[in-house]
């Protein structure tokens, strides 16, 4: 049989990503996955090849993982699957009329364009400066510095994921640490005045000092130390200060060459961006979900699938991305998995099965009868069943609030999938 003009021509595109992380190696695996034969370039700013982030501020920070570990691939992969990677280079502009990325010293022509540059650390202006004392926590080498630095008085700003695993690996190493959030609780935002306390109580627990509805006030640098007077009035010496008040998208190459941006490149429901060649993934894309409308979504899993999603996409296939988004953490002895998105409207009920005090229980968001999101805390069994009932347009909410109905015959009852 003879094969398709059009598949052939797909076949041989000349295919450029930009970012070299998870949404990036992951988008050049499902490209060859699929038969891709056309060249692939995969450009990456850091010196490293492309590794995974969750470690950073888990295994690898606790000392758990070696640095070896992180790493998606070794290098003679990316050559087998003749993949040109392009560490520590910098793409400085994309012309989109002549289809080309520009860098340092060449032009890369391109059929179809990933963008999958990902996200910076949010800075907080008020403790930069030239004191080497503050840090932040995104990159392999700024988790290797955290690492051999977590000793004396750790100072976190900010309660949200990062914060909170990094003083989780600061008390398992020995470091006394403050905790301060502007929120009246840590993760509030993610998962509601129900059960984020839990881990308000799991880091007290644990002899973290966890200073709430505060902010830093000022900073001085005296005497090669660092002076932190709070907004409670307490005042801090910290041997370090970690800051982790979330991240930006990446989006000023996009936005520089005409594409459309809001707090992240805009894509549509297949990851396309606004030119019709250009693509993208991952931290950097503002996805116009099907169910959830428009998110961006800062986590392992969605760079991973949406990074797939995108290759195909690139070569043709027309289906939108619609996959819930997933997360998990890890701190002291406590393991979370969370799949759902509840967004800016909130929920008008949590429902708990289990126990919140001895942490072990899942949690669903509602919105009527539709669970918006569930999670599951120590609860190992529990996340198929969870995913399953996220994934239904609806459920029976009384057998859901029964604990003596187990969670997969709540999921099998319910109607359809979204």
């Amino acid at each position: 049989m003879n094969q398709d003009p059009d598949d052939e021509r797909e076949q041989a595109m000349e295919i450029v990503i930009i970012g070299a992380g998870l949404a990036g190696v992951s988008a050049a695996e499902e490209l060859r996955a699929q038969g891709h034969s056309g060249a692939i370039t995969l450009i990456g700013s850091e010196p490293h090849p492309p590794y995974e982030r969750p470690p950073l501020s888990k295994g690898l920070l606790l000392g758990s993982a070696d640095v070896d570990s992180v790493f998606v691939h070794d290098a003679a992969w990316y050559a087998e699957q003749q993949i040109e990677l392009l560490t520590g280079t910098t793409v400085t502009e994309i012309d989109l009329d002549t289809r080309h990325v520009v860098l340092a010293d060449r032009q890369l022509r391109y059929d179809r364009l990933l963008l999958a540059t990902g996200a910076r650390p949010r800075r907080l202006p008020l403790v930069d400066g030239s004191a080497a004392d503050v840090v932040y926590l995104r990159t392999l080498e700024d988790a290797l510095t955290l690492r051999a630095r977590l000793t004396g008085h750790v100072l976190v700003i900010g309660a949200g994921w990062i914060g909170l695993e990094a003083a989780a690996a600061a008390r398992e190493a020995g470091a006394s640490v403050t905790v301060v959030e502007s929120a009246s609780q840590p993760l509030a935002g993610v998962l509601g005045p129900v059960v984020a306390p839990v881990f308000a109580d799991l880091h007290r627990a644990h002899g973290v000092d966890l200073r709430l509805a505060t902010s830093v006030a000022s900073v001085d640098h005296i005497g090669g130390r660092t002076r932190v007077r709070l907004s409670d009035g307490h005042r801090l010496s910290p041997d370090l200060v970690l800051v982790g008040i979330g991240a930006e998208p990446y989006d000023h190459l996009a936005a520089k060459a005409g594409l459309a941006t809001d707090r992240g490149v805009l894509v549509d429901a297949f990851l396309r961006a606004s030119d019709p060649h250009v693509y993208a993934a991952g931290d950097v894309a503002q996805h116009d979900h099907p169910l959830l409308g428009r998110i961006r979504v800062e986590h392992w899993d969605t760079a991973i699938q949406q990074g797939r999603h995108a290759a195909r996409s690139m070569l043709g296939e027309e289906q939108p991305y619609a996959r819930q988004p997933y997360f998990f953490t890890d701190q002291y002895d406590l393991g979370m998995e969370y799949v759902g998105h509840v967004g800016p409207e909130g929920s008008d009920e949590v429902i708990v099965r289990g126990d919140l005090e001895a942490r072990v229980f899942s949690a669903f968001w509602l919105r009527g009868a539709t669970v918006l999101a569930g999670m599951h805390v120590n609860d190992w069994d529990a996340i198929e069943a969870i995913r399953r009932i996220v994934a239904a347009p609806a459920v029976d909410t009384a057998a859901l609030r029964d604990p003596s109905i187990p969670l997969d015959a709540v999921a099998d009852v319910a109607p359809g999938r979204r």
